[in-house]
């Protein structure tokens, strides 16, 4: 069994089982997530008996790094791991700011951001046309661990250069809301304050707007961020790009956005792919803005990862810009993102699928 699937209790409850003290789960839980040791060899402060138990009992390498790859400015890393069963899953690690002001390990300095974009699916059921995720298909959920373990895997990485982790964004293969519990469960473990305490306002989701899970994560009033993937202002429109529509129209979405921020008084974040010519005119930008009037929200708008499998191409600066504009001159706040590691494929599930 995988020992990033146990929570404390659990795991407390094997060490019980093993006749252990029950300190010794403490021990293996704070080398886990706050040592963040990966082999059982690392636990000195374990007895041998117990160690050679933990290696043959359980698994701490559920990701095998099958290839990565380096942008070529060197902030993107983009690894691809082999899971136990063969899947394959990709996980993105980004840095923002000045390589030279990102040594601290305080993760509270906001000139220099490492960032990670984590897969919760092996594939994706929601077959939006343009991410080479929905363009494979769904194969399975990934378990809490294996979610938990491509943090750890970066977290790793990046303590080797005195750096920590500062932002995860749930948003990598797969729609994070089929994959609820799941997916829950890793965060309330990546959150766990006696473990690698990562803080809950630091962790975004990114659905394409399963509307019942929206209301569901709501009604937890957890403090982890809520992004909508969003990507067109008419159901027509929506549709004919992310089939999730047909289940979900727009009005639903944006009514159980609504309820979110009621029971929250969070703010909404709506991801915007801005594809030339479908949905990056200033009338899309004011047919959005007349869907968003009201709600405590604001827009990401990028230009489009291109993929093989879908011909649309990213909008241009001058468009990106006016799209801009426009919302804000109805009075909804908008980003235009940098898109990182477009050299690399670094879009969602490109490299996995070039792979298959």
């Amino acid at each position: 069994m995988l020992i990033y699937d146990f929570d404390q209790k659990t795991l407390t409850d094997l060490v019980n089982r093993w006749e252990e003290p029950a300190y010794r789960a403490k021990q293996i839980w704070q080398g886990l997530y706050q040592h963040l040791y990966s082999t059982p060899e690392q636990f000195t402060n374990l007895p041998k008996p117990l160690r050679d138990r933990l290696a043959e009992s359980l698994d701490f390498t559920p990701l095998k790094p099958k290839l990565f790859l380096d942008s070529s400015d060197q902030m993107t890393r983009k690894t691809l791991f082999e899971l136990n069963d063969g899947e394959v899953i990709e996980s993105v690690l980004m840095r923002y700011g000045d390589p030279a002001d990102s040594h601290d390990t305080s993760g509270k300095d906001s000139r220099s951001r490492r960032t990670l974009c984590i897969s919760t699916q092996a594939g994706c059921a929601m077959g939006c046309v343009f991410c080479a995720t929905g363009q494979m298909g769904f194969n399975r959920h990934l378990t809490s661990g294996e979610i938990v373990a491509q943090v750890m895997y970066y977290a790793q990485m990046l303590k080797e250069e005195n750096l920590s982790v500062t932002n995860i964004v749930f948003m990598g293969m797969g729609e994070p809301f089929h994959n609820y519990d799941n997916m829950m469960a890793a965060i309330d473990r990546l959150n766990d304050a006696d473990g690698f305490n990562f803080g809950a306002r630091r962790m975004t989701i990114s659905t394409v707007g399963l509307a019942p899970q929206i209301k569901r994560f709501a009604d937890e009033h957890r403090q982890v961020n809520l992004a909508i993937s969003l990507h067109a202002a008419d159901d027509a429109e929506r549709v004919a790009i992310m089939p999730v529509n047909k289940r979900y129209k727009i009005g639903d979405v944006m009514e159980a956005c609504k309820y979110y921020v009621e029971k929250t008084h969070r703010r909404v974040t709506f991801e915007w792919a801005l594809i030339n010519g479908v949905n990056d005119s200033p009338e899309v930008a004011k047919k959005l803005a007349s869907k968003l009037r009201g709600l405590l929200c604001h827009v990401n708008a990028i230009p489009l990862n291109p993929t093989t499998g879908y011909s649309g191409e990213a909008t241009s600066r001058e468009r990106a810009n006016l799209f801009k504009e426009t919302l804000e001159q109805a009075g909804i706040p908008c980003t235009i993102r940098m898109r990182r590691g477009i050299d690399i494929a670094a879009g969602c599930g490109q490299l996995a699928g070039s792979i298959e």
